[in-house]
C-alpha cells in the first residue's frame, strides 16, 4: 500500500476554511490524503463551520483547532494556506514542503449567519476536486512509469 500525501491546510484562527479544507481532503480522498489543519492564532471551531460541513454530510469528530508550531517540524507534500494573514506569517513552510499553496478565501467569520459558512466550504470543495484530481491523474502516471521501468 503506497503512503498517503501529507497535506496540511493553514489560515488565521483554525476555526472555518482549514478545518473545512482538512476534513473535505480526509472525506474526499482519504485514500490518496491524510489530511491535518493549524492556525496562526487558533480558536474554537465555529458552530456554523461544523453544520456546514454536517449539512454536506461530512463527518465532524475529531476536528479540533491546532497551533501551526504543533507542526513546525513536520514535513509535509502541500501546504495550502486559505487566508493573506497566514500567508504573510508562514511563508517559512516553503522549506518544509513540496507545494505551497495560496488560496485566499474570504473569511466566514466576518459575515453573520451560516450562509457565508456554506459559501467558503462550496469554493474550497471545488478548489479541492481539482487539485485532487490532477494528484490522482499524476499518482496513476508516476505508477504507470514505476510498472514499465520494472
Amino acid at each position: 500500500m503506497e503512503t498517503r500525501l501529507q497535506v496540511l491546510f493553514l489560515c488565521n484562527a483554525n476555526s472555518a476554511r482549514s478545518l473545512m479544507g482538512e476534513a473535505l481532503l480526509n472525506h474526499m480522498a482519504g485514500d490518496l490524503f491524510e489530511a491535518h489543519s493549524a492556525g496562526v492564532e487558533p480558536d474554537a471551531p465555529h458552530a456554523h463551520t461544523l453544520a456546514a460541513l454536517q449539512e454536506f454530510g461530512i463527518p465532524v469528530e475529531g476536528l479540533a483547532s491546532e497551533s501551526v508550531e504543533r507542526y513546525a517540524d513536520r514535513h509535509f507534500d502541500a501546504v495550502i494556506i486559505l487566508c493573506e494573514k497566514a500567508q504573510q506569517r508562514c511563508r517559512d513552510w516553503q522549506g518544509r514542503t513540496d507545494e505551497l499553496i495560496f488560496w485566499d478565501i474570504p473569511d466566514p467569520r466576518l459575515y453573520e449567519g451560516p450562509t457565508a459558512y456554506t459559501r467558503a466550504l462550496r469554493d474550497i470543495r471545488g478548489r479541492l476536486e481539482l487539485w485532487v484530481a490532477v494528484k490522482r491523474r499524476q499518482r496513476r502516471r508516476s505508477q504507470a512509469q514505476g510498472a514499465s521501468d520494472a
